[in-house]
């Protein structure tokens, strides 16, 4: 580990890519590892504390995306994944970022664009201490980075983290769009499709299977975390009528 404490993963079978990245990251003092396919891919986050793992979704092998869900899922890593790509679809990012990625960049790309990306998921992946957070039976670990409902762990991304913590922080209150951004993106805005994306697989892993959705959309709002969104609505009815009134 170099004295920056900033070791990245670089997996890219594209040889003239791979040096390109590893050259600029390099001279920007970061410590750089790199693999050309899947398997070794996967060895090497086995065995490392890397700081990000830039990850090129075709590769030979074991395909990037089978290899963030096996980081995920099999080496219970919580690495920041910045996913590599030349396919620009909705279902393209979202498969991705649905196996782990935190990221997902389309190729051709600005590398001081891929550098700032990779720096805000880095920040945002430092863990932040604090007492646990319970709504309903989903319950959140600030300080281990963890969050299970009903018993059952829930395997989130860093910034899906980002985004629950929130949202069950500020619980029951609605939570807007642009705050979502500032609290979690900072001075780096995504695109609407990937805060879309996040959102729909964090509905996903916290709801699927269980009878009462906490993940709530409030139309022209924002979103919330909670039990009973009608409990919400009539508050919000009762606030509006007594504003009128007054």
């Amino acid at each position: 580990m170099n004295q920056n404490g900033r070791l990245i993963l670089i997996v890219e079978d594209h040889l003239s890519i791979a040096e390109m990245l590893g050259g600029y990251f390099e001279s920007g003092g970061y410590e750089v590892d790199y693999a050309r396919d899947g398997a070794e891919a996967l060895r090497l986050s086995a065995n490392n504390p890397y700081d990000a793992i830039l990850l090129d979704r075709n590769l030979p092998r074991i395909d990037g995306v089978e290899v963030c869900r096996r980081i995920r899922q099999e080496q219970r890593r919580s690495t920041p994944i910045l996913m590599l790509t030349a396919r620009d679809t909705v279902q393209d990012r979202v498969e991705g970022l649905e196996a782990g990625a935190d990221d997902y960049l389309t190729k051709p790309f600005s590398i001081e664009e891929l550098e700032a990306r990779l720096r805000g998921l880095m920040r945002r992946s430092r863990k932040t201490a604090g007492e646990p957070i319970r709504v309903g039976d989903l319950v959140l670990d600030p300080h281990a980075m963890s969050a299970e409902r009903g018993g059952t762990a829930i395997h989130l991304t860093p910034i899906g983290f980002q985004i629950l913590h929130l949202l069950m922080r500020e619980a029951p209150r609605v939570v807007s769009r642009e705050e979502i951004q500032r609290e979690v993106w900072r001075d780096e805005p995504p695109d609407s499709d990937s805060l879309r994306s996040h959102l729909y697989i964090l509905r996903k892993a916290i709801d699927r299977g269980h009878d009462t959705p906490l993940l709530q959309t409030i139309p022209g709002m924002g979103f919330r975390i909670g039990e009973h969104p009608s409990a919400f609505t009539a508050s919000r009815n009762q606030r509006e009528s007594a504003t009128a009134q007054g």
